[in-house]
């Protein structure tokens, strides 16, 4: 009965969006963008959850795989329409915007192939790679190396590809348990808004308010009593980690800070980066990989959520304590940009203390006998 009339509720929603259609983006309320990112993906999960059972797309249980029940992908199909539907109805579109969607939409179809013919890791990153360059043909680029450098241009395109490949790589590999990759999408997608609000940008503060909607439109049928309903797939993890990317370039963190402008993203999105990189390190020293295709394709139960649950914590305390850790890394980058240098060094000293009790953690983890 309360689901019904939820989605009543929601059905509202939806039918007051054409009063907002094509209307400046500044005069658009925070909330109402999330109501109409979550009614959307609310509604599209059903369906897009029916169509994987049709067609037999399900994430089977495996040694390495967490769940116990053959579960239905393409829920990241559901949070991709309702980002796009928000977008489409409420925004006009920077040049910018224009690259970010492009190079999403890339993404979210390499992963979708994904999830129904299991792409070889290689072709993915190509894609990936891929995507990164149609973001940059339109302005979506890093400005890190000083125009003083020789070959700067290509030096920042380079660091664009790396930046965009790392974090949508770090967002997938960490869709491990239930509502961990589209929770960490809300968690950044808040931190973002909020540094976009302290800026100034209102725009890419509203356009990380349809990912936040959009994401937690998904959770209602992942994080949830019992087991989970549907999967995000390759598709979906793949298209928030691409997004938050992009959202992250677009910014303009810190005028005439540059160090602070590359930290306050960095630390936003430290959970997933932390975990890539520690990762990728201890796969590098142990001689699990070699290369990066391999390293893409390596599946272990190496990642921050596995270790932890190996320290005796259940799958949603695990969740749970990652989302605390991204929140408080978040909070650091909102307290970054108006800190003298003295206080952000101080910040920037508890963000690495915070990570290395993390490691620690992660090291007896990686060690404790499994029950």
């Amino acid at each position: 009965m309360l689901t019904h009339v939820v989605r009543l509720a929601l059905v509202g929603v939806l039918l007051l969006a054409p009063i907002w259609a094509r209307d400046h983006a500044a005069r658009l309320p925070w909330l109402y963008l999330v109501l109409l990112a979550f009614a959307v993906a609310y509604f599209a999960v059903p369906l897009t959850r029916a169509f994987a059972l049709w067609r037999g797309v399900v994430d089977v249980p495996a040694a390495r795989k967490v769940h116990d029940v053959a579960t239905p992908l393409l829920g990241g199909a559901a949070v991709y329409a309702a980002f796009a539907v928000t977008v489409l109805t409420s925004f006009d579109f920077s040049l910018q915007l224009k690259g970010v969607a492009v190079g999403a939409t890339l993404v979210v179809g390499i992963g979708v192939l994904d999830d129904l013919t299991d792409l070889p890791a290689s072709l993915k990153l190509l894609g990936h790679i891929g995507a990164a360059a149609a973001a940059i043909a339109f302005g979506v680029v890093l400005n890190i190396a000083p125009n003083w450098v020789p070959g700067f241009v290509w030096l920042n395109v380079g660091l664009t590809i790396l930046w965009f490949v790392t974090v949508t790589n770090a967002v997938q590999f960490l869709d491990g348990m239930d509502g961990l990759a589209a929770g960490l999408g809300v968690i950044a997608g808040i931190f973002i808004s909020i540094a976009a609000l302290q800026t100034g940008q209102r725009y890419l503060m509203y356009l990380s308010a349809a990912l936040v909607g959009a994401c937690l439109g998904f959770l209602p049928y992942n994080f949830r009593p019992g087991r989970a309903q549907i999967f995000l797939g390759d598709g979906g993890a793949t298209f928030i980690g691409f997004t938050l990317a992009g959202l992250a370039v677009m910014g303009e963190w810190a005028e005439g800070n540059a160090l602070i402008a590359l930290l306050t993203p960095a630390l936003i999105l430290g959970v997933p980066l932390f975990d890539i990189g520690f990762v990728g390190i201890a796969r590098v020293v142990t001689g699990k990989v070699h290369s990066v295709p391999e390293w893409l394709a390596y599946t272990g139960r190496d990642h921050i959520h596995h270790r932890f649950e190996a320290l005796g914590l259940t799958k949603k305390q695990s969740v749970l304590l990652i989302f605390f850790l991204a929140s408080t890394l978040g909070l650091s980058a909102l307290i970054l940009k108006d800190a003298t240098p003295r206080e952000a060094v101080l910040i920037l000293i508890q963000a690495a203390c915070v990570l290395a009790i993390v490691a620690v953690l992660e090291g007896v983890g990686r060690w404790r006998p499994r029950a």
